[in-house]
């Protein structure tokens, strides 16, 4: 009874706390009153058995409590109040009900409306990135602490004060419980689909520890992403990101090897690609924008296209990235025109556009460019210098198993690839 009773609140949580923090407008409180509803579940649910619609037994009991919660503030306010107590106003004067308020906005939006505040609450950029991460994944991943510090690699200390802290941010801020309008709505969901980017990116391909892949953290990532294109069907960049997610999640049972090794896209078996996933791509593509996260899904589909690694339309990518630079200006994604522009044109033109990065302080620690750079010298036959750009980026790699990967390329045992 005690896993059917988890299960459910780690499906259902993300909607409990949101339609919680719509009643008392602080997440923290919120997450501890959907704890709260755990608790009375795990007490009678023994008793009186499942409910027929457990999801909806929790938001109930957990929205009856923050009912309570509010009414109790106002009561203790209002006896402050009589014996000439200062004290800030809980609920305006004149202001309906706390359980009329709540059965209004049900009559408004509803459950997904709230959810979509919350995840536009837990992205705010008034909180570091990581703060967001680990609060996203917190509130709408459903994950416990250990669980977000073991897919991260850091402690559980760490993670738990990195949360406490951004929730007492979003406080003192005081940020409101809404999805934003607009000038700030674009600025906004930007913040949101970074975090789920990012979070996906590190479960694709770890920065540090001994695996190269964890899928759960893409897993976690895609479904945010699949949500967010379900509440925003109207965002072209939105179906974007989704559309990139699913194609490149497509490919992670081809990327490691039986031992756990990095396998290289030349060198993949595409075979074990999953196709119901490309599928899922190319019709979020169909609906995607003009953005960056929709042309990295374009290059994504270029790959998804060709059966085999030599039938892969170069130059489209090559193109394509040319756009992606222009929008972004960033150094890695010109790092990735490289690639491209030398399997199209050869590795001596990649080569050139390499050698323009080499000041660039972005990519200074960026073991990615001798990286790239060792390849385009060994595709030209100077090994010595390839070897020594191999090593480089091994000295510089975080992760364990991508460190492997470079010093084989090294050593020349391990098959070249971009």
């Amino acid at each position: 009874m005690t896993e059917t009773v988890e299960a459910a609140f780690r499906i259902e949580s993300p909607r409990i706390i949101a339609a919680v923090t719509r009643v008392v407008r602080d997440v923290g409180i919120a997450e501890e009153i959907a704890q709260d509803a755990l608790v009375a579940a795990l007490e009678q649910w023994p008793e009186s058995g499942v409910p027929d619609r457990p999801g909806a037994w929790l938001t109930a009991t957990a929205r009856h409590r923050a009912v309570d919660l509010v009414r109790r503030k106002e009561t203790y306010a209002r006896k402050l109040a009589e014996v000439g107590r200062a004290m800030e106003d809980v609920r305006p004067a004149g202001a309906a009900d706390p359980a009329d308020v709540l059965d209004a906005a049900d009559a408004e939006g509803g459950i997904d409306d709230d959810l979509l505040r919350l995840i536009f609450t837990a992205c705010h950029p008034v909180l570091p990135t990581q703060a967001r991460i680990a609060l996203t994944l917190r509130l709408l991943g459903g994950l416990t602490t250990p669980e977000i510090a073991r897919a991260f690699l850091t402690s559980e200390p760490a993670v738990a004060q990195r949360i406490v802290r951004a929730k007492r941010s979003l406080a003192t801020a005081g940020v409101p419980f809404e999805v934003p309008r607009a000038p700030e709505r674009d600025e906004r969901l930007s913040s949101v689909l970074e975090v789920i980017y990012l979070i996906f990116n590190e479960g694709y391909s770890a920065t540090s520890g001994d695996d190269w892949v964890r899928p759960g953290l893409c897993e976690d990532a895609l479904r945010l992403a699949r949500v967010l294109e379900s509440l925003m069907p109207g965002e072209g960049e939105v179906h974007g990101l989704a559309a990139l997610l699913e194609f490149q999640a497509s490919r992670i049972p081809a990327r490691t090897g039986p031992s756990g090794e990095a396998v290289l896209l030349a060198d993949q078996n595409r075979a074990k690609w999953n196709r119901m996933l490309m599928r899922r791509g190319v019709d979020a593509l169909h609906r995607a924008g003009r953005g960056p996260y929709s042309l990295q899904a374009a290059i994504a589909a270029c790959h998804a296209q060709a059966a085999r690694y030599e039938e892969t339309d170069w130059a489209a990518i090559a193109a394509l990235y040319g756009r992606l630079v222009e929008l972004t200006r960033s150094p890695v994604v010109e790092l990735n025109r490289a690639v491209a522009v030398s399997m199209a044109h050869g590795p001596a033109e990649g080569l050139e556009i390499v050698d323009g990065l080499a000041d660039e302080p972005a990519l200074k620690s960026y073991h990615l460019l001798p990286s790239v750079r060792g390849d385009l010298l060994e595709r030209l036959g100077r090994t010595d210098e390839a070897r020594a750009e191999f090593e480089r980026a091994a000295s510089l790699a975080g992760n364990a198993r991508e460190k492997e990967l470079l010093l084989a390329r090294a050593a020349g045992s391990a098959p070249g690839g971009a």
